[in-house]
C-alpha cells in the first residue's frame, strides 16, 4: 500500500463542526433520503479485512451525494429572484438542478463536453437552464462565474462551499449512525467536498482516506504541496473527479483531519464497476466506484481486523458494458 501522506503543514481550518453538520442534517432531512448501507464480507472480494460496508450514496436523489450539498445552500442562504447558477462536471449540477426544481427556484447549470450523457439528460428532465461550456470543469465553472455577475444569480459552488461541505458532511453523520464500528471509511475524490464533510464530521476519530484517478490526483497534490495546486484533469472519471485544483476551503479541513489519499488507474476503476455489477448489481459511475477500487486494486491494503466502509458515491452512467 502506498498512501501518500499529509503534508507537515497544518494550515488554518476553515472550520465545519459535527455540530454545523447535525443543524445541517436537520435542515435538509425533509429533501433528501437516507441512503443505505450493506454489510459484506471482504473475503469474498479477496480483501484481508473480514468487514466491509458500502455506503449506497448513488441511491439518493439524483443519483449522487451531491444532493445533500445542493440543498444545504439552497436552504441555508437567501436565493435571489434571479435563482441560482452552478458549474459541474454533471452530478452537482444535477443536484442543484433538482434541489431548485423541487424548491420552485429557477436554475442555470454549466457543464463541460466531458460530462457523460446521463448526467446531462438528469439536468434537462430537472427543468434546468443547460449550457455545455469547454472541454473541462474549470471552463465551466469560469462561465459559470460570468454569468453569476451577470444575472445576480446565487453561485452553488460544487465542493468549495461552507454549506456545500455541511451538507456533505451529512453523509458522515448518516454512515456512523448506520455502521458505528468502522475504522475507516474509503471515499472518491474530486473537488473534495466530500472528503472535507466525512473528515469534519469524523473528526480523526477514524481513518478517512482519500481516493483519487491518477490521471486527476488533485488532492494527492495539494498535499504534496502544502496548499491547493493545479494538477493533470483527465481520465475515466474525468466528468466527477478531475476539477483541476482541490477547494481552498476544502483543504485545510482535510489536512487536519483525513489520513492521507491513495491512487488508483481508469482499469482498476473499471474493473471496480465491473465487480459491483457482478456481485451486488449495483450500477455505478466511474466515479462513484473509485473508491471500491482502491480495495480491489491493492491500491488500499487494511489490515485483517480492519473494518471497513466505501462510499459508492454516485450512479449516473449509461457508458458502463455490463456484458462481460
Amino acid at each position: 500500500m502506498s498512501i501518500i501522506p499529509l503534508s507537515a503543514r497544518r494550515p488554518t481550518v476553515t472550520e465545519v463542526t459535527p455540530q454545523d453538520i447535525e443543524r445541517c442534517e436537520a435542515l435538509i432531512r425533509p429533501h433528501i433520503r437516507r441512503t443505505p448501507v450493506v454489510a459484506l464480507d471482504g473475503t469474498e472480494f479477496g480483501f484481508l479485512a473480514k468487514s466491509l460496508t458500502l455506503k449506497l450514496e448513488l441511491l439518493q436523489h439524483a443519483g449522487a451525494f451531491k444532493t445533500r450539498g445542493a440543498f444545504a445552500n439552497l436552504l441555508a442562504r437567501d436565493v435571489p429572484k434571479a435563482g441560482v447558477v452552478a458549474a459541474s462536471g454533471g452530478n452537482h449540477g444535477a443536484a442543484t438542478a433538482y434541489a431548485a426544481m423541487k424548491l420552485g427556484k429557477p436554475a442555470r447549470i454549466y457543464v463541460p463536453s466531458v460530462s457523460s450523457p446521463a448526467k446531462v439528460q438528469r439536468i434537462r428532465d430537472y427543468g434546468a437552464d443547460l449550457v455545455i461550456e469547454g472541454e473541462r470543469y474549470a471552463d465551466a465553472l469560469a462561465a459559470s462565474e460570468v454569468w453569476a455577475q451577470q444575472s445576480g444569480a446565487m453561485p452553488v459552488h460544487a465542493f468549495d462551499q461552507h454549506e456545500t461541505i455541511m451538507g456533505q458532511g451529512t453523509l458522515g453523520l448518516e454512515l456512523e449512525q448506520q455502521a458505528p464500528d468502522i475504522d475507516t471509511v474509503l471515499v472518491a475524490v474530486g473537488g473534495g467536498g466530500l472528503i472535507a464533510g466525512i473528515a469534519a464530521w469524523y473528526g480523526g476519530r477514524i481513518k478517512v482516506i482519500g481516493v483519487e484517478p491518477s490521471a486527476a490526483p488533485t488532492l494527492t497534490r495539494a498535499l504534496a504541496a502544502g496548499h491547493p495546486v493545479d494538477a493533470e484533469a483527465g481520465g475515466l472519471a474525468a466528468d466527477s473527479l478531475a476539477p483541476r485544483r482541490v477547494g481552498e476551503h476544502v483543504y485545510p479541513i482535510v489536512a487536519k483531519y483525513a489520513r492521507g489519499t491513495v491512487l488508483v488507474s481508469d482499469d482498476a476503476i473499471a474493473d471496480a464497476q465491473q465487480t459491483l455489477w457482478r456481485a451486488l448489481r449495483v450500477v455505478a459511475e466511474p466515479g462513484g466506484a473509485a473508491a471500491f477500487s482502491a480495495l480491489l486494486s491493492g491500491a488500499y491494503k487494511p489490515a485483517a481486523n480492519e473494518r471497513i466502509a466505501v462510499v459508492i458515491s454516485g450512479g449516473n452512467t449509461t457508458a458502463v458494458d455490463f456484458a462481460r
